[in-house]
Order: C-alpha cells, then structure tokens, then sequence
C-alpha cells in the first residue's frame, strides 16, 4: 500500500515494475490498464527496486482494491525491497508481527485476501455479560502468543498494513484524523474473520461536519444496523477504531466521548471502567498530562434498541501528534527527536508480545542501504535482557544496530544520515525492457 501522504501530493520515489514484459511506473498513463489486464490473466509483476537471487526483480501480486487494483508485496518479501522503495517493510521478526505471519494472519496472494484469527469474540450469547477490557498485562498461561490476534494485535495489524507507522519528512502537517481514517478502511479491505469481511463490521467515524451533521448520521446508522440489539438470538458485535475525547462519569456508569461523533457517547459500566483504569493506567495516565498524544481505542460493542452502544471489550493505543503509536515515555522521546531530525524511519509495534521484552522501537531507513535498528533496552525489568548479538551499538553483519539502556544513561546520539540519499535509477526508461522478464503466472 502507498504512504498516507502520497496521495496528498508529496513527492514519493516512483516504485517501477515489469508487467508482461514491459516496465511500468504508477504514473505512467495505461498503468491501471496493464493492472487490471494481469490481474485477469493471472500474472504477477516484479518490483526492479533491486533484483533477486536470480537477477531479476522482486515477485508482486495484483488484488482488487475498491473499485480498483493494486500491487502488493507477496507474504513475508518486504525486507527483499530497498529501503527507498514505496514496498519496503523492516523484517517482521523486528517487531510483534513476526510470530503471528502464518498462523493468526494467513495472506493468500491467488486470491488477495488475508484471513485474520482473533482471541476475542464477534458475537455475543443471548444472556452474557459483558466481556472484560483486554488486559495488557503478561499473561500467566502457556498460550502461544502466535495462534490468534488479540484486540491490540488487531489494531497493531491495521496500523501497519495502512503504514501509519512509516515516517518522512516530508509527512509533516500532512497526517489527519480524514488520512488515518481513510487509510485505515483501506487496510481493512479484503480482510476476512470468520469468512466473513471485516470491513462489515468495522466503523471508524467520518470527520464531522456541521453542514453534513445528517447525512454522516444516516451513514453511521446504516453501519449500525448489524449491531443492533436482538432478544433471545446470538447479536454480531461491531468492531470500532477511534480516538477518544473525554472519558467522564454519568448518573449510572461512565461514558467514552469520541472524537468526530459530538451526539453520542459510548457506555461503559462501573466494573469495566475500573478494570480499564487498572489495566490501562500508564496510558491513562500519559494523555491526561501531554496534549499532544492521541488515545486511540479498538473496541466492540453492540447497539441497545434505543441507539445507544455499549462498549463490551476494548484495548487502548497512545500516539504522537504525528499518529506514530509509542508505549511509553521514552518510545515518545526517541520517536520525537526522529521526526525533530527530519529523519525517514518505520515504528514498530508489539502486537501480542509483553511490553516488558526488549525489542525494536523503529528502524531507520536513511542511513544505510540496510535499515538500522534502534533498540530501547527495558532495563527497568531485571529479568530482561538484550541478545548478545545486539549488546552493542555498532555495525553488525546484517547492518548498523543502536541501543539506549534509559535507565543506565541519556539517548546516545543517532545513527548518521547517509549522505544524498538518492533512489536508484532505473536502467531503461519506461517501456519495453530491453531483455525482458516474464512475468510471474500465479499458480
């Protein structure tokens, strides 16, 4: 998927394939031709950011987007890309998403769509109580964090898959409530839980306009139909992204105020507020004293017969101002002097994983033809400790590594950007390749 901003306009490098032979940039005129004309015959472009093992360039897939195309990574390929390239994802073992590819997330590039397995329920018993705010807290059980997504999964994965997480300089002022929106619907697309889309239970609120307060409200009610409330018959919860704006008492229980919908508020009851004052409390705690940062719920709920929607599970995200999602203070301070820097990075997120293991906070692209990584090491947590192979901030054999041990010292000074960074050239121009590669046919 493009970054957010390129569709605003920003001068992104232009990713060039070969397409039954001939060599194609996405602003070439006939480009969503020879898209539509691969995706009937069944044939998979090739990325010429850089060539593979056997001289050519990197395996694409074509799938439908709306009412269009659009090329993709094949599963598991993005680190094959060079960093300048629009596909160029950091190895999934760098972040929370790596145990997770195969098993609670299955890509299937004949057909485009990807199967999502979820921890937590989309419909409820006729009878049942609410169910719990998803804990944040390390799980005492043997369950292999891989098998399924959790509520913070989920909104990790659709974070990534809209590269919300990706950072330029370029990006600043650009980055919406209207962008992340979009993008993330975008995400969503070709998604499956249960056989079923999630786009169809999905709602994200449109920016709210006075001028059009009714029809965003007949467009909300419409989406809110499926959730609404049935005596005696098993109810399909909706799935909500949004960014919260007030979290307050009432005359029973509390509501959630979310941002862009300023006629409705979300229920919470005395026993869910308590457990996600408990279980969120560093989150909480965080947004109430910086302005700048954004909380951000995932949440499902269902609508009771008068309107009204009752949160039943729910998991919360910080993110900067720039919609970059951080965990702690000091993923914020890292993360700010990058984009103070004016450097071009991707934040990498947990997913499932404990937020007391050492891990990558961001990897920077603008250094190296390599990305470096830049580890945070939780030296507040005794029984965590860095791999060996990344006990140093110099080069290692797969590129330069940084590590800030905050309890031990101040930030040491990032790695240096590499000097002109400028995409690699295409060989030929645009059009027929002078020696050229087949491309792929999906079997």
């Amino acid at each position: 998927m493009q970054p957010p901003e390129a569709a605003l306009g920003q001068s992104e490098p232009q990713a060039a394939y070969a397409i039954g032979g001939q060599r194609w940039h996405k602003v070439q005129p006939g480009f969503a031709e020879a898209m539509a004309q691969a995706y009937e015959q069944h044939l998979r472009p090739l990325c010429l950011c850089r060539s593979d093992a056997e001289g050519r360039g990197i395996e694409m897939y074509v799938a439908r987007l709306l009412e269009g195309y659009i090329v993709k990574r094949m599963p598991n390929t993005g680190s094959q890309h060079a960093t300048h390239c629009p596909s160029y994802e950091p190895p999934a073992d760098l972040s929370g998403l790596g145990p997770l590819l195969g098993t609670a997330i299955v890509e299937n590039p004949s057909t485009g769509e990807t199967t999502l397995r979820l921890d937590f329920p989309m419909s409820k018993m006729p009878g049942r109580s609410n169910i719990p705010v998803q804990s944040t807290a390390t799980s005492s059980s043997a369950k292999t964090p891989g098998n399924k997504l959790s509520l913070r999964g989920l909104l990790h994965y659709l974070w990534d898959q809209a590269e919300l997480t990706h950072w330029k300089p370029g990006f600043a002022g650009r980055r919406t409530w209207g962008t992340v929106r979009k993008h993330l619907l975008q995400a969503a697309e070709n998604k499956l839980v249960h056989g079923q889309r999630l786009l169809g239970s999905l709602y994200i609120p449109e920016v709210f306009s006075v001028e059009q307060r009714d029809a965003i409200q007949i467009r909300r009610q419409e989406r809110w139909a499926r959730g609404m409330r049935s005596h005696g018959q098993i109810q399909p919860l909706l799935l909500m992204v949004a960014e919260v704006k007030e979290i307050t008492p009432t005359r029973y229980g509390h509501k959630a105020v979310i941002k862009h919908l300023p006629d409705l508020a979300f229920a919470l009851d005395d026993g869910m507020y308590r457990r996600m004052g408990k279980r969120f409390e560093h989150e909480l705690t965080q947004w109430g004293t910086e302005p700048e940062l954004h909380l951000i719920m995932i949440a499902t709920f269902q609508v009771a017969e008068a309107g009204t929607p009752d949160l039943l599970e729910l998991s919360l995200m910080l993110t900067t101002g720039q919609w970059l999602p951080v965990d702690d203070g000091w993923e914020r301070q890292l993360v700010g002097a990058l984009v103070r820097q004016g450097r071009s990075f991707v934040k990498s997120l947990r997913y499932n994983t404990s937020g007391t293991q050492a891990r990558v906070c961001a990897s920077l692209v603008d250094c190296e033809a390599s990305p470096c990584p830049l580890y945070i090491d939780h030296d507040l947590y005794p029984d965590v400790h860095m791999p060996e192979d990344f006990a140093v901030p110099t080069n290692s054999p797969g590129g330069p590594v940084w590590r800030w041990s905050p309890t031990l010292g101040n930030m040491p000074a990032l790695p240096q950007l590499q000097a002109n960074v400028q995409p690699a050239q295409p060989a030929v121009p645009a059009g027929k390749l002078e020696n050229p590669e087949r491309a792929v046919p999906i079997s």
